[in-house]
């Protein structure tokens, strides 16, 4: 029977997409022949869903298996062959390790991975000497995206960032390491970007998946810039609340909180929203909003305006429009600065997780739900275009560096501190602040 009817048979369709389909009928499904070769949004969904099922070496491993096997191409005896018969098959192999390394390079860190590379292009050489300069550049692309990832890591790794402490020896006015609103939020957006460029679309998969694959999840895991990314917000709301509650004179915070609203408007008009939530989320932290001395002095109208936006209720739903609207501006722009689109990123990993918990990954017969997989490639593709854009303002070190190293406040000495800036208003707030205060003892000054 021909291949592809066999193909077919083990694969289910509804309406002309497919929808399911057995691991081994997948596989094939990817695997390229003298004629024929995947569509790329199949190559990508599969590839970025089935480490939920099988290692990338493996998989690897298994294609090439398939797609030499297939051509009747077992054995190393090249003077048996008849290349006449083989048509496009050695392309569209080295084709499809030059997708695969390109959009998941990050698999290409294991030495395994490797291996089958090597096993791999030696093979097509012999088989097509004349590919060799093609063989050559999808391996100097690869280690090109490999050694940036590698030096970003090594730069994030020697960034001195001080662990959150319950004192800062001296406040810093923020106001005067960036005098404007607009420059500072162009910095974020270059700490968003940078962050950004460095996702791989395989680390969502792991994220959610970690609990699936239990032994398989340390093997495959190698990168977290997922993580670090969701540390970046982090860092930023507690950032901005520190900024607003380590002045201890009125008028400061209200110029300070002020700044930092005019900041998020920014933002929200770069497309910058995971900056935007995030110094939404610094001053909605209690210990903020309890400044109510400090908050009666604030025109508050525009940070009302930007909550409004970003307002959980209705599943995000007023965010949810912004985001389609920016998308949609994006999608035609020609300058980068229309094509920002850095979305708020807990957000979109809570909705893929979510996706991931509401449909079973295998169904009922064993088959591999693939409808499943197409929604999530679907979500993972919009970000993979975000991720791309380059920043386009200029960048100023020394405030990229004050966000990124500068000294935060705990939880505990952000409580301490808010009750300095306005002493405790019930019986609640009396006692707790009794308590941080015999609990924590600040450093000795120094001589």
């Amino acid at each position: 029977m021909d291949l592809m009817v066999l193909r077919c048979m083990s694969l289910v369709y509804e309406d002309g997409v497919l929808v399911s389909g057995s691991l081994q009928a997948l596989v094939q499904h990817a695997v390229p022949t003298a004629v024929y070769y995947p569509d790329t949004a199949y190559l990508f969904a599969f590839l970025l869903s089935s480490r939920l099922f099988i290692k990338p070496h493996d998989l690897l491993q298994r294609v090439c298996d398939v797609g030499f096997t297939q051509q009747g191409l077992q054995g190393n005896d090249l003077n048996s062959i008849n290349k006449d018969k083989l048509g496009a098959f050695v392309p569209h192999m080295v084709q499809l390790l030059g997708e695969w390394s390109e959009t998941f390079p990050y698999d290409f860190r294991d030495e395994r991975m490797m291996g089958g590379v090597r096993t791999m292009t030696h093979r097509c050489i012999a088989l097509q000497p004349s590919l060799r300069r093609d063989v050559t550049q999808v391996l100097h692309n690869l280690l090109n995206k490999l050694t940036q990832l590698e030096r970003y890591e090594e730069a994030q790794a020697k960034l001195s960032v001080p662990p959150h402490s319950d004192f800062i020896p001296q406040p810093t006015d923020i106001t005067e390491v960036c005098h404007s609103p607009l420059v500072m939020a162009q910095q974020l957006t270059h700490i968003e970007l940078e962050k950004l460029s460095y996702i791989g679309p395989e680390e969502f998969v792991q994220a959610f998946a970690k609990d699936n694959l239990d032994a398989c999840y340390k093997d495959l895991k190698k990168t977290s810039n997922l993580e670090c990314y969701i540390q970046w917000f982090n860092r930023l709301s507690y950032l901005v609340a520190t900024h607003a509650c380590t002045h201890v004179k009125r008028k400061q915070r209200v110029r300070v909180i002020e700044w930092w609203i005019e900041v998020a408007r920014e933002c929200f008009n770069i497309g910058n929203f995971n900056s935007l939530m995030g110094i939404i989320a610094g001053l909605n932290m209690s210990i903020v909003s309890r400044l109510k001395k400090t908050w009666s002095k604030v025109q508050s109208a525009k940070f009302s305006v930007l909550e409004h936006q970003m307002d959980p209720s209705s599943n995000f739903s007023s965010y949810r429009s912004t985001l389609k609207a920016a998308m949609w501006r994006s999608a035609g722009a020609v300058d980068d600065r229309q094509k920002i689109v850095i979305p708020f990123f807990s957000l979109l990993v809570k909705d893929l997780y979510f996706l991931n918990e509401g449909c079973a990954s295998r169904l009922p017969n064993g088959h591999i739900n693939f409808d499943k997989f197409w929604q999530l490639a679907k979500q993972v593709t919009e970000f993979m275009a975000w991720k791309q854009v380059s920043c386009p303002f200029e960048k100023v070190n020394h405030v990229i560096t004050h966000l990124q190293t500068t000294h935060v406040l705990t939880e505990t000495g952000l409580a301490l501190a808010s009750f300095e800036c306005e002493g405790p208003d019930n019986s609640y707030e009396k006692e707790r602040y009794k308590n941080l205060k015999a609990d924590t003892q600040p450093p000795p000054e120094r001589e």
